[in-house]
């Protein structure tokens, strides 16, 4: 291996070792515009060389297609790489751009065999619910995600944007190693009640958009100007019109402090993220997604960073001065059943 590779955590009290950063892999065949397939396959491979062993899918992503692109590379390093994919987010039939929840027992059921035959393989490490679906109770559709436990075909359970409460609930059926939920400078939804359940309960705490889809990056300015068609942050409210102007201004802490640290404006943002493990006293495994190998480095030598107390204190009020929500629609956003 080339470069230095990042430490370890636990996902749950008795979850795979991974390494401390993993890797968000919708982009590389969805929602983010064009994807280059050669260079996405060899940033799957540079990131694992860094020491990246956790990897983060769900069925939804370009309908079973982000799934089918990278089952070739873990079957290639199956005994090397823990697999994370979701359900839960079902299209219906001719209606490509439509998306129903539904955590009932045999669309499970019919999901996790679905997503078995387009990875390529025996057993999902980490199988988690994608959405709430509020008329489901959780003990429910937990109680059908352990039996695929004990039938062998899923190693360990995760949930994904769910409150404290849910959480909880949904540990007295069967632990689970880790909760998946956005968790950034510009998003701090999961501090509520989930953070304080999950150090608790001994989950992991996975947070995507680490980066804020790009923008903590400084990448785009307004995702109407600046962004394809076909990426989805176009219709995020949060990055486009008087909202992104205002929310380009929170940028400069974070500038103030990549400044001093001869740091990129990324690499700050992770290094806020990862720090949150010592400051909540849990395992906190961030899944920035990348199509490029320059950004996987980038992003794994983010972990080496340590922010002083000064430099946490200046980024402290960022997330509470950020305009517009996280998605148009924030129906199946945990914030909306606080």
């Amino acid at each position: 291996m080339t470069g230095a590779t990042i430490p370890t955590a636990r996902l749950g009290a008795d979850g795979p070792e991974v390494g401390v950063q993993g890797l968000g892999c919708m982009g590389m065949s969805f929602a983010y515009g064009p994807s280059d397939a050669k260079e996405s396959l060899a940033t799957l491979d540079r990131a694992l060389e860094l020491g990246v062993t956790f990897y983060d899918t769900a069925d939804v992503y370009g309908a079973g297609e982000n799934e089918r692109f990278l089952s070739p590379f873990f079957k290639a390093h199956r005994d090397e790489v823990v697999v994370a994919t979701k359900f839960a987010m079902s299209i219906p039939p001719g209606e490509p751009t439509r998306r129903i929840v539904r955590n009932d027992r045999p669309y499970i059921r019919q999901a996790v065999e679905a997503s078995l035959r387009r990875l390529g393989i025996d057993v999902i490490d980490l199988y988690y619910m994608h959405r709430r679906d509020p008329a489901v109770p959780i003990e429910e559709t937990v109680g059908a995600m352990a039996e695929l436990v004990r039938e062998g075909k899923v190693g360990h359970l995760g949930l994904s944007e769910v409150t404290g409460a849910e959480l909880r609930a949904a540990h007295t059926v069967h632990p689970i190693a880790a909760v998946q939920s956005e968790w950034s400078l510009f998003s701090r939804d999961v501090e509520i009640s989930l953070v304080g359940a999950a150090v608790e309960l001994g989950s992991a705490v996975v947070p995507y958009s680490p980066l804020g889809r790009g923008f903590l990056t400084g990448s785009f300015a307004n995702a109407e100007q600046d962004l394809t068609e076909g990426d989805f942050r176009r219709s995020q409210p949060r990055f486009t019109g008087e909202n992104a102007a205002a929310n380009a201004g929170l940028l400069e802490p974070i500038r103030t402090v990549a400044d001093a640290h001869g740091a990129s404006l990324g690499q700050i943002a992770l290094a806020w993220v990862q720090q949150r493990a010592q400051v909540h006293g849990l395992p906190v495994i961030p899944i920035p997604g990348t199509t490029k190998r320059t950004r996987v480095e980038e992003n794994t030598a983010a972990t080496r960073i340590v922010l002083t107390g000064d430099e946490l204190s200046l980024l402290e009020p960022i997330a509470g001065k950020v305009s517009g929500d996280r998605y148009a629609d924030m129906t199946f956003a945990s914030t909306s059943r606080e």
